[in-house]
């Protein structure tokens, strides 16, 4: 029986002399909060340097290679997105208020763009390409820098990416949990016990059990926050987790199916390639050309 773990709300505490957080990770020293479902009033920007992974941000469910570079709003729940096993060199992580210049800098004439991609940032930004890499290099060089020219150079991340063209909104459908503590963590159990029995059938009767609700008043809550059938949410989650596997494992097919969470073959198949346009096989053989 898996232990359900409420969404962490994370007290984020800037380093003396600084408005924001700023913390770099690397394989010897991995970022401990990656293993649990949290949300903070902070936005996050977080470039991870390599590797692959799942992106877990509200109730979008991707895959990513070759490193990621995502804006995060406040209150939206996410899971980390690096861990032992997804190969990166680095995360580097920063968080800030959208009021930490005050609250009316985002007023000025001169951040109306900015205040835009903050805005947008509520459904969660994932970036592409050289513009990843280009503002990822940005990302890094901050590290060594006092607080006054790191407050600068953010700056100028910012305005990089409010210029960027080559991005994805994660959740255009409109998915952004309230922040009134109760739907935070009825959804976030929801999410964290997913997590957790993904691999197993998971009734609808079970998981609403869990949330103290009946199966129809869950039914429709779920799609009201989510835009999703709780349904085709798990079997997204699964076909995500199929994804990372195709990439980092060298097993066949059929195993990842099982794996993953399904118990028919063919049924995976079919789910998959409606997901992603190719057949598990044809995903897998394009792996090593891919780059994004």
């Amino acid at each position: 029986m898996a232990i359900l773990v409420k969404p962490i709300l994370e007290k984020i505490e800037p380093a003396f002399g600084s408005s924001l957080y700023y913390k770099t990770y690397n394989k010897d020293h991995q970022n401990g909060k990656n293993s649990f479902w949290h949300y903070h009033p902070e936005i996050e920007l977080v470039y991870v340097n390599g590797g692959s992974g799942k992106r877990q941000i509200g109730s979008h469910l991707s895959y990513y290679r070759n490193g990621d570079l995502i804006l995060i709003g406040p209150y939206l729940p996410h899971c980390g997105f690096t861990d032992n096993l997804t190969g990166h060199n680095s995360e580097t992580i920063i968080q800030i208020r959208d009021n930490f210049l005050g609250k009316d800098f985002f007023e000025i004439p001169e951040m109306k763009e900015i205040k835009t991609l903050i805005e947008r940032s509520k459904n969660g930004i994932v970036f592409h390409g050289d513009d990843k890499r280009a503002i990822g290099k940005k990302i890094e060089a901050l590290q060594g820098v006092s607080p006054y020219y790191r407050l600068l150079g953010l700056l100028d991340i910012l305005k990089m990416l409010e210029c960027s063209k080559n991005y994805t909104v994660l959740n255009a459908q409109g998915f952004l949990l309230e922040t009134e503590l109760q739907d935070n963590n009825r959804i976030n159990i929801v999410f964290n016990f997913v997590k957790e029995n993904y691999m197993r059938p998971i009734t609808l009767e079970e998981i609403a059990n869990k949330v103290s609700m009946t199966v129809s008043a869950f039914c429709r809550y779920f799609k009201k926050i989510t835009g999703k059938t709780f349904t085709n949410f798990v079997n997204e989650y699964r076909l995500v987790h199929a994804a990372k596997l195709l990439h980092e494992k060298q097993i066949s097919i059929t195993d990842i199916c099982f794996e993953s969470g399904f118990n028919n073959f063919s049924h995976f198949n079919k789910q998959f390639k409606k997901f992603t346009g190719k057949s598990p096989s044809h995903y897998r053989n394009e792996l090593r050309y891919t780059i994004s």
